[in-house]
């Protein structure tokens, strides 16, 4: 490859990976910006699943009801959205949605799955719980 068009593929790459940093966050940071007030977690998935068990103060915003509830969502904080996990690219377009509203949004890295695997506080029934954190996913003490 000319040493051009390498420099050009170099600076897409790395284009591509800084619009990645601002606009996704791991869940690490995602519990650092909530417990300083800086952001909210959103749960964009179905209410069967939001029932099954969702992170701790997160508010609800299931795709269904999406445009209607939009303008209950806070403007003054982040919108860190979420789906169940990796594989999972819901949260995705609720972000796109979000931004193209005018609201400063971020994709939550693993979603809820990752959540919990980091042993961070989930609520069902009313209850909150903290999981056993995964040795694989985290070193991070809570």
């Amino acid at each position: 490859m000319a040493d051009a068009a390498l420099s050009a593929s170099i600076a897409a790459r790395l284009a591509h990976v800084d619009a990645r940093i601002a606009f996704e966050i791991d869940v690490v940071a995602a519990a650092e910006a909530v417990a300083s007030g800086a952001a909210v977690l959103v749960d964009t998935r179905r209410q069967e699943s939001w029932d099954h068990g969702h992170i701790a103060g997160a508010l609800h915003l299931p795709t269904a009801d999406r445009d209607a509830r939009i303008a209950e969502l806070p403007r003054d904080r982040t919108l860190i959205v979420y789906g169940w996990g990796p594989g999972c690219n819901g949260a995705t377009a609720a972000a796109r949605r979000l931004l193209a509203s005018g609201f400063d949004t971020r994709e939550l890295l693993g979603g809820y799955e990752y959540w919990m695997r980091n042993g961070f506080p989930v609520e069902k029934d009313g209850a909150t719980t903290r999981p056993s954190p995964d040795p694989l996913v985290t070193a991070e003490t809570h």
